[in-house]
Protein backbone atom coordinates (compact mmCIF):
# COMPACT_ATOMS: atom_id res chain seq x y z
CA UNK A 1 0.00 0.00 0.00
CA UNK A 2 1.29 3.44 -0.92
CA UNK A 3 0.42 6.95 0.10
CA UNK A 4 -0.53 9.53 -2.50
CA UNK A 5 3.09 10.77 -2.55
CA UNK A 6 4.27 7.31 -3.68
CA UNK A 7 6.09 6.34 -0.47
CA UNK A 8 5.19 3.05 1.22
CA UNK A 9 3.14 3.28 4.42
CA UNK A 10 4.54 0.18 6.10
CA UNK A 11 6.93 -2.72 5.74
CA UNK A 12 7.09 -4.45 2.38
CA UNK A 13 6.17 -8.09 1.90
CA UNK A 14 9.85 -8.93 1.57
CA UNK A 15 10.70 -7.15 4.85
CA UNK A 16 7.94 -9.07 6.61
CA UNK A 17 8.99 -12.40 5.09
CA UNK A 18 12.68 -11.96 5.94
CA UNK A 19 11.78 -10.77 9.44
CA UNK A 20 9.79 -13.95 9.96
CA UNK A 21 12.70 -16.08 8.69
CA UNK A 22 15.08 -14.34 11.11
CA UNK A 23 12.57 -14.80 13.95
CA UNK A 24 12.32 -18.53 13.31
CA UNK A 25 16.09 -18.90 13.02
CA UNK A 26 16.67 -17.04 16.31
CA UNK A 27 13.98 -19.06 18.07
CA UNK A 28 15.73 -22.25 16.93
CA UNK A 29 19.11 -21.09 18.24
CA UNK A 30 17.53 -20.14 21.59
CA UNK A 31 15.63 -23.45 21.81
CA UNK A 32 18.81 -25.43 21.20
CA UNK A 33 20.68 -23.42 23.85
CA UNK A 34 23.64 -22.72 21.56
CA UNK A 35 24.82 -19.62 23.45
CA UNK A 36 27.04 -20.27 26.45
CA UNK A 37 26.51 -17.37 28.83
CA UNK A 38 25.66 -17.44 32.53
CA UNK A 39 23.05 -14.72 32.04
CA UNK A 40 21.21 -16.95 29.55
CA UNK A 41 21.53 -20.22 31.46
CA UNK A 42 18.10 -21.78 31.91
CA UNK A 43 16.29 -18.86 30.28
CA UNK A 44 13.46 -19.64 27.89
CA UNK A 45 13.41 -16.78 25.40
CA UNK A 46 10.55 -15.97 23.05
CA UNK A 47 10.92 -13.88 19.92
CA UNK A 48 7.51 -12.32 19.19
CA UNK A 49 8.71 -10.03 16.40
CA UNK A 50 11.66 -9.16 14.18
CA UNK A 51 11.53 -5.95 12.15
CA UNK A 52 13.78 -5.55 9.14
CA UNK A 53 15.16 -2.30 7.76
CA UNK A 54 14.14 -1.52 4.15
CA UNK A 55 17.58 -2.57 2.86
CA UNK A 56 17.37 -5.83 4.90
CA UNK A 57 20.76 -5.12 6.50
CA UNK A 58 19.44 -4.56 10.04
CA UNK A 59 17.18 -6.88 12.00
CA UNK A 60 15.64 -5.53 15.19
CA UNK A 61 14.55 -8.47 17.33
CA UNK A 62 12.11 -8.00 20.19
CA UNK A 63 12.57 -10.71 22.80
CA UNK A 64 11.04 -11.62 26.13
CA UNK A 65 12.14 -14.29 28.59
CA UNK A 66 9.38 -16.56 29.86
CA UNK A 67 7.78 -14.83 32.83
CA UNK A 68 9.47 -11.54 31.96
CA UNK A 69 12.13 -11.98 34.63
CA UNK A 70 15.63 -10.54 34.06
CA UNK A 71 14.58 -9.19 30.66
CA UNK A 72 17.13 -6.36 30.57
CA UNK A 73 19.97 -8.66 31.63
CA UNK A 74 19.04 -11.20 28.95
CA UNK A 75 18.83 -8.54 26.23
CA UNK A 76 22.29 -7.27 27.22
CA UNK A 77 23.67 -10.82 26.96
CA UNK A 78 22.08 -11.32 23.53
CA UNK A 79 23.54 -8.04 22.30
CA UNK A 80 26.97 -9.18 23.52
CA UNK A 81 26.61 -12.35 21.42
CA UNK A 82 25.01 -10.78 18.36
CA UNK A 83 27.98 -11.52 16.08
CA UNK A 84 27.78 -15.21 17.01
CA UNK A 85 24.01 -15.17 16.48
CA UNK A 86 24.42 -13.46 13.12
CA UNK A 87 26.70 -16.29 12.04
CA UNK A 88 24.17 -18.90 13.17
CA UNK A 89 21.21 -17.19 11.48
CA UNK A 90 22.89 -16.27 8.17
CA UNK A 91 22.96 -19.79 6.63
CA UNK A 92 19.19 -20.10 7.06
CA UNK A 93 18.52 -16.95 5.04
CA UNK A 94 18.74 -16.62 1.28
CA UNK A 95 20.19 -13.11 1.30
CA UNK A 96 23.19 -11.41 -0.23
CA UNK A 97 24.16 -9.97 3.18
CA UNK A 98 23.52 -11.34 6.66
CA UNK A 99 21.60 -8.72 8.61
CA UNK A 100 23.12 -7.09 11.68
CA UNK A 101 21.12 -8.09 14.75
CA UNK A 102 19.93 -5.83 17.55
CA UNK A 103 17.93 -7.01 20.52
CA UNK A 104 15.35 -5.13 22.57
CA UNK A 105 12.89 -6.09 25.29
CA UNK A 106 9.43 -6.68 23.86
CA UNK A 107 6.99 -4.39 25.67
CA UNK A 108 3.84 -5.32 23.75
CA UNK A 109 2.70 -7.66 26.54
CA UNK A 110 2.85 -4.75 29.01
CA UNK A 111 0.96 -2.56 26.55
CA UNK A 112 -1.74 -5.21 26.11
CA UNK A 113 -2.10 -5.41 29.89
CA UNK A 114 -2.45 -1.64 30.16
CA UNK A 115 -5.13 -1.53 27.43
CA UNK A 116 -6.98 -4.48 28.98
CA UNK A 117 -7.00 -2.72 32.37
CA UNK A 118 -8.38 0.42 30.70
CA UNK A 119 -11.13 -1.54 28.98
CA UNK A 120 -12.09 -3.17 32.28
CA UNK A 121 -12.13 0.12 34.21
CA UNK A 122 -15.42 1.31 35.72
CA UNK A 123 -15.53 4.41 33.54
CA UNK A 124 -15.31 2.43 30.28
CA UNK A 125 -17.68 -0.25 31.60
CA UNK A 126 -20.30 2.46 32.34
CA UNK A 127 -20.00 3.80 28.80
CA UNK A 128 -20.45 0.35 27.30
CA UNK A 129 -23.40 -0.50 29.55
CA UNK A 130 -25.08 2.83 28.76
CA UNK A 131 -24.80 1.97 25.05
CA UNK A 132 -26.25 -1.52 25.61
CA UNK A 133 -29.24 -0.19 27.60
CA UNK A 134 -30.37 1.82 24.62
CA UNK A 135 -29.79 5.25 26.16
CA UNK A 136 -27.25 6.09 23.47
CA UNK A 137 -25.73 4.08 20.65
CA UNK A 138 -22.24 2.71 21.40
CA UNK A 139 -20.66 4.95 18.79
CA UNK A 140 -21.69 8.00 20.84
CA UNK A 141 -23.94 9.57 18.17
CA UNK A 142 -27.38 10.75 19.27
CA UNK A 143 -30.21 8.42 18.29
Amino acid sequence: MKKSNGKPTGPSQRMLRVGELVRHALAGVFARGEIEDDALAGAVITVPEVRMSPDLKLATAYVMPLGGERAEEIVEALNRHRRFLRGRVAPELDLKFAPELRFFVDTTFDEFGRIDALLRSDRVRQDVERGEDGDEPEDGRPA
